[in-house]
């Protein structure tokens, strides 16, 4: 029997959400990114949703695990068709020069605490990873606790190429410093296989198997008490912390406002809109050669 999933205020006061689903069912809290036209990429609502539905599960004492997944897709990124396509200066993240990174900073690292949810929620949360999970969907499914994937899915981060920085900083502590730099250099995607065997992701099988293989993990979590699952979490967690993850977020957090207000960020933005998010995104990931791909020289 299929869950019943919140979309208006119920008679047990759920919030309503406009870009997740959430419900419970069997101990199991099922979190769905769910804007599918927009291949579930983030908009104004999704980060502030996205935290208020980890915090319903970690307050609910009938649940045991989060499952976090994406209508058809797991998360595309920023919706560039709101973030990049209108004129600057009249969106967050996109201002007119010279801009105030004060500004930019309390814009994006809002997003990030609110992603952080899923690594401070004290019940585990398996992220379930079918389609594509890049730009910001890869900020959100690296902090999962148990990642699952379909082995023709895309992971990665293109906006390192022009305009991105991810904020939770996140593949370093996962792949190391050769790899995390191999993959934010040159912003290209691999594929869930690929990510499994570099170990950026748990565990990769084939699309038609996704549902099989995260039910089977779902279902060995719930047999352990949660306090016990909260003890090893805190542990690996603060092992992660100590290295220095809350400060590599905070510099990644205003590095990603710069990438926006460069030379090439502000002619890569001045590109969609001319063309569309779309043609500019392929123009900067095939590496076409721009007249934003180069930064003016500064005169003398």
């Amino acid at each position: 029997m299929s869950p019943v999933w919140c979309r208006k205020m119920s008679s047990t006061s759920l919030p309503v959400f406009n870009s997740i689903l959430y419900s419970v069912k069997n101990r199991v809290a099922n979190i769905q990114l769910n804007r599918p036209a927009r291949m579930n990429a983030i908009d104004h609502h999704m980060p502030r949703e996205l935290q208020t539905a980890v915090e319903l599960a970690n307050e609910n004492m009938d649940v045991k695990v989060i499952v976090l997944s994406g209508s058809k897709v797991f998360c595309s990124g920023y919706d560039l068709k709101i973030f990049a396509e209108p004129k600057r200066g009249t969106v967050p993240g996109s201002q007119t020069m010279p801009w105030d990174p004060y500004i930019d900073y309390t814009f994006m690292s809002a997003c990030t605490n609110a992603f952080m949810s899923i690594w401070r929620s004290y019940k585990p949360v398996v992220g379930k990873i079918s389609g594509v999970a890049i730009g910001g969907g890869s900020d959100i499914a690296l902090l999962c606790d148990i990642t699952v994937a379909a082995e023709d899915a895309r992971i990665g981060y293109p906006p390192s190429r022009v305009w991105g920085c991810p904020t939770t900083a996140m593949w370093v502590y996962r792949v190391g410093l050769e790899r995390a730099k191999r993959i934010l250099l040159t912003g290209d995607l691999l594929t869930g296989k690929q990510a499994a065997d570099i170990g950026l992701i748990g565990e990769a099988v084939p699309a038609s198997q996704l549902d099989e293989a995260v039910d089977k993990v779902v279902q060995r979590l719930v047999t352990v008490p949660t306090n016990q699952m909260f003890f090893q979490k805190q542990v690996i967690n603060n092992a992660v912390e100590m290295m220095g993850l809350f400060s590599s977020q905070r510099l990644a957090t205003f590095m990603d406002g710069m990438t926006r207000h460069t030379p090439e960020g502000v002619a890569f933005q001045k590109r969609a809109q001319e063309v569309g998010f779309k043609e500019a995104v392929r123009e900067r990931d095939m590496g076409v050669d721009t007249t934003w791909s180069t930064p003016p020289k500064p005169k003398l």
